[in-house]
């Protein structure tokens, strides 16, 4: 699962930069307020990619993404994109722990199999 969300993450990674380019062309904001929010995004996403294993990892992930679709309000495109990135964040974490539960299954199943070593 970790492999999958964080593949996911890391793509945030560079759409919330490619969206920081694209809002500093808006008159209403700052350029220092666009980095400044994209900077503190991104550097989510990337701490992120450390944490989805751990208790809570995945529930902030889930954060992330409504916060990622709420980026929809800087630059429009973002409902779009956040919609289509949650829905990735869904499938990783889904296929992800399924993909988990068979490699845990083989892993006990070829434990099983290995004649136990004689002790000496």
């Amino acid at each position: 699962m970790r492999t999958l969300c964080a593949s996911t993450l890391i793509g945030e990674f560079f759409v919330i930069g490619f969206a920081g380019l694209v809002a500093m062309k808006s008159d209403d904001l700052s350029m220092a307020t666009v980095w400044t929010v994209c900077g503190i995004a991104m550097l989510l996403s990337l701490l992120l990619c450390g944490m989805i294993t751990r208790p809570g990892g995945v529930q902030l992930g889930w954060a992330f993404q409504v916060a990622l679709v709420a980026g929809g309000f800087m630059v429009p495109v973002m409902f779009f994109l956040g919609v289509l990135f949650g829905a990735l964040w869904w499938a990783s974490v889904h296929y992800g722990r399924k993909i988990d539960t068979a490699k845990a299954r083989w892993a006990e199943q070829t434990a099983a199999r290995t004649p136990a070593e004689p002790q000496t």
